[in-house]
């Protein structure tokens, strides 16, 4: 069952009208076509807006909130009643926050900046959590999908916000059950998978085993392969911690610019077997950049980039976009980035490859996901490498996206929140006791 909220005060009644059909056109399309088919055929008497959107609105599985400027509800569909547990001659009248309660997986009322409507009221932009709960009349945890768009009215100004939530009891309980099955057959797949790895190595040594050049290609391939199985059972095993928050995890301040400058130097020989170029970067404050290459004897002053994360799971994200941009370019160069302010820090991966198509664009970080295209097709990956990027990521509270055009390559963008150099030696303090105090940067 769908819910959908709507927030305004002398809001256009069809500019409501036609965002809820655009929604619900997804998810309820034999219904929708139905209802529409009603609508169409009423005499001439009821064909007018209010009499439209009643119809449609009580007929769709998506219940329908209206609140005004004030955040008083105004109108409440059955379905919307349904899901909240208010009758609607109740819920109409009141304050949103007394029927759509939130709470977290501690099962803790969400404050009032964290509440999806707010988020959405106030960001002025669409806001959307598939993983919300909300707590109904009766004292229920219901799993919800929820969706808010603002209006505004031909001046710019909020004028209410079209939201959506909806009833994903039945979803989230089958993907609980394929997770665990993925994490169980990951498991228990890992141990015979390195068996076989560790037999063929041993057979492909020399010095225990003695192969004609036939035969050793063979077990070469056979090796290949076993590797490629194996770390897609870890991928998989990582990717079902990831969404039941059993990923492991020790934050500690991280210093990004050395952080980022000795992962470079790791990796870059990957980038160099196919002839490519890489560039390290540090932005500065004012949008200039140094870059962390420069030649023997010049001083250069870095600013200090804190973040409060678990450097090896920044490290695993970090090579997984690089050995993406190798992988997906045949020449050029692959430069990582470092810049921010005060309270974000961002670091990037832009290569000069195939780039991604628009359209894939958006569905780049779910599960299983790959660009499907002729060139994409001869190269191997599990699907899971993104996804997995984007759990990390958003434990720390970041974010990560691309920009991207096909033929000139793309960047990912990942932005973290950045702690003062203050900051940082007291979590530096909190986790390890009396410290050096780190030396200050930008902050």
């Amino acid at each position: 069952m769908n819910v959908v909220i709507i927030v305004g005060g002398g809001v256009f009644l069809l500019a409501v009208i036609i965002g809820i059909l655009l929604y619900v056109l997804r998810h309820n399309k034999k219904k929708l076509t139905s209802t529409v088919s009603k609508v169409n055929n009423l005499s001439s008497d009821l064909q007018n807006e209010r009499e439209k959107s009643e119809i449609i609105i009580n007929s769709i599985e998506d219940g329908v909130i209206l609140l005004d400027r004030d955040k008083v509800i105004r109108l409440i569909n059955p379905s919307g009643s349904t899901i909240t547990g208010w009758p609607v001659g109740e819920a109409v009248g009141i304050s949103y926050q007394t029927v759509l309660k939130f709470i977290n997986e501690k099962g803790e009322l969400v404050s009032s900046d964290t509440h999806p409507i707010e988020k959405g009221m106030i960001n002025v932009t669409p806001y959307r959590d598939n993983n919300a709960n909300i707590l109904t009349r009766n004292n229920k945890s219901l799993p919800v999908s929820i969706s808010v768009s603002p209006l505004m009215d031909k001046r710019g100004n909020p004028e209410g916000a079209v939201a959506v939530f909806r009833d994903v009891t039945n979803e989230r309980s089958e993907e609980k059950q394929r997770a665990e099955f993925i994490s169980t057959a990951s498991h228990e797949m890992r141990t015979p998978v390195a068996a076989i790895e560790g037999y063929l190595a041993l057979a492909l040594n020399e010095k225990v085993a003695k192969i004609d050049p036939k035969a050793r290609d063979y077990l070469e391939k056979a090796h290949t392969s076993t590797q490629h199985l194996g770390k897609l059972f870890q991928d998989l095993l990582t990717a079902a911690k990831s969404e039941d928050g059993r990923i492991t995890s020790h934050p500690v301040a991280v210093e990004m610019g050395q952080f980022l400058q000795e992962i470079v130097e790791d990796i870059r020989f990957t980038a160099e077997k196919k002839s490519m170029l890489v560039e390290y970067m540090i932005g500065g404050g004012n949008g200039g950049s140094i870059s962390a290459t420069a030649p023997t004897g010049q001083k250069v002053i870095k600013p200090l980039y804190f973040v409060h994360a678990d450097p090896d799971r920044l490290r695993e994200v970090i090579i997984n976009l690089f050995d993406n941009a190798v992988k997906y370019s045949d020449q050029g160069k692959i430069t990582i980035g470092l810049t921010g302010d005060d309270k974000v820090v961002q670091f990037r991966v832009a290569d000069q490859g195939q780039g991604i198509p628009t359209e894939d664009v958006s569905h780049l970080f779910q599960k299983f996901y790959r660009v499907d295209n002729t060139s994409t097709r001869t190269i191997g990956g599990t699907g899971l490498g993104l996804f997995i990027c984007r759990k990390i990521v958003e434990l720390y509270n970041g974010r990560i996206w691309v920009e991207s055009q096909v033929g000139k390559g793309s960047t990912f963008f990942i932005n973290l929140p950045r702690l003062s150099t203050a900051q940082a030696n007291s979590v530096l303090a909190q986790s390890a006791g009396p410290v050096e105090s780190l030396p200050s940067g930008t902050l």
